[in-house]
């Protein structure tokens, strides 16, 4: 095993906190590009599945409770995580919780194949979402240390472009496999061997695993990262603006095939709607490396302000399109924005927080970010039953041009935020006088 964990600034010649400096990091690489092909084959099943539950049922709430079983264990297990991956071996809980979904993934197969009963299929998707849960504290708390903080935007940039990436990349590989003659049991299949590339990649890496001391003790020990985020302003805004945005405003996403075959009349299993979703997942992946790219020299707070702003402008067109052709160059700005707004969130809510404290707070980001999701996809998945999907994409719209000014953390004063000698960066007044 190879491990590492920088301490002084690095000698890469790459500019600071950009994606060319993440990558000059060995571990990082290999955990990057081990992940990244697991993804791959994740993408393939989370867009595949509730295609497959659309078409199978025709009920979009059907394909909201399924959306909640993969996603909500994250909602109601992610602090417990965070505990558990400050006591034990975060490698250890990482390799286990690999394991257990590569398993669990051949099952629903054999599920998928043999026709069984929806809820054998809901309760299987339950236990990955479960293994899933467990498995991200421990992997968001140790993945920055494979990089010097000062690098640390670029690789949440790489990180969350990789996630877009093969959410492009998994759906089209999805369609090509089908094309191909492959079912949905064998695409399933095809998912489970591809978790031994990351599983390959902890093998090889040494994860750095820094735990923290805190005051609080036994049942107390939950509220850690809570007590964190109260002490903080800037954490307890971005948690709550995006909690806000997954609840209200990402509806669109888990009801995707919904959606497409109310508003544009696309097949859930058919090549258009497979294009769509791909074009889509193409536009998330440039949304998110921009921001360690050819948007890194604009301030993550002013990205926030414009990401917001942006989404909503093109989640309001989106809502309303009736024709197949549009859809496609609108949903692309769409992912664009969702994901460029995302990685600035989740950038400057990492760089506000201590090593030792992102066991315990960034459970909290995963239950406003993945857990809350799939809540807004029950909730607005029997909501489109009544009124459609144009109504509720458009609401969605409205609010989050709301977050637009109150997530403006331009307005916030230096106490706001970390302390350049505790670990943040350097504060630096901005002009908010401007809405965009």
């Amino acid at each position: 095993m190879t491990t590492t964990t920088p301490t002084t600034p690095p000698q890469h010649g790459k500019e600071p906190g950009s994606a060319r400096a993440a990558l000059s990091y060995r571990p990082f690489r290999i955990i990057f590009v081990g992940l990244a092909l697991s993804q791959v084959g994740t993408w393939m099943q989370n867009f595949t599945l509730p295609a497959y539950v659309q078409d199978r049922t025709d009920r979009p709430a059907l394909v909201g409770l399924m959306i909640f079983m993969q996603l909500g264990p994250l909602l109601l297990l992610s602090i417990p995580a965070g505990v558990l991956a400050d006591k034990i071996s975060k490698q250890k809980l990482q390799l286990s919780a690999q394991s257990t979904m590569a398993l669990l993934t051949i099952g629903l197969a054999v599920f998928v194949a043999r026709d069984f009963a929806l809820w054998t299929i809901f309760a299987t998707q339950l236990g990955i979402g479960i293994a899933n849960a467990l498995n991200a504290p421990a992997f968001q708390a140790s993945m920055p240390l494979l990089v010097h903080r000062q690098d640390l935007p670029g690789a949440i940039s790489l990180n969350s472009a990789m996630i877009n990436g093969s959410r492009v990349m998994g759906p089209v590989l999805a369609a090509v496999l089908a094309a191909a003659g492959m079912s949905t049991a064998q695409i399933f299949v095809a998912n489970a061997a591809t978790y031994i590339f990351y599983i390959s990649a902890l093998l090889i890496v040494r994860m750095p695993d820094v735990r923290g001391t805190f005051a609080e003790q036994g049942w107390r020990r939950l509220l850690t990262g809570v007590n964190i985020v109260r002490e903080r302003t800037v954490l307890s805004r971005l948690l709550m603006g995006m909690f806000l945005f997954s609840l209200f405003s990402l509806v669109y996403i888990g009801l995707f095939p919904s959606v497409a075959e109310l508003n544009f009349g696309f097949d859930p299993l058919g090549n258009s709607y497979r294009a769509l979703y791909a074009t889509w997942g193409a536009g998330a992946f440039f949304g998110a490396i921009s921001v360690g790219t050819f948007l890194s020299d604009v301030r993550r707070q002013t990205l926030i302000v414009r990401g917001f702003t942006g989404f909503a402008v093109t989640l309001a067109v989106f809502s309303q399109l009736r024709d197949a052709v549009l859809p496609f160059p609108v949903g692309f700005v769409l992912g664009f924005f969702y994901f460029m707004t995302a990685t600035a969130i989740t950038t400057t809510l990492q760089l506000n927080l201590k090593d030792t404290e992102r066991a315990s707070v960034m459970p909290l980001w995963f239950m406003v970010f993945g857990g809350t999701v799939p809540i807004g996809n029950l909730v607005f998945g029997v909501v489109i039953e009544w009124v459609g999907a144009r109504a509720v994409l458009g609401f969605g719209a409205a609010f989050a041009l709301f977050l637009a000014y109150w997530v403006d953390l331009r307005r916030f004063s230096e106490a706001a935020f970390l302390a350049e000698h505790e670990g943040g960066e350097r504060y630096t007044p901005v002009n908010a006088s401007r809405f965009i």
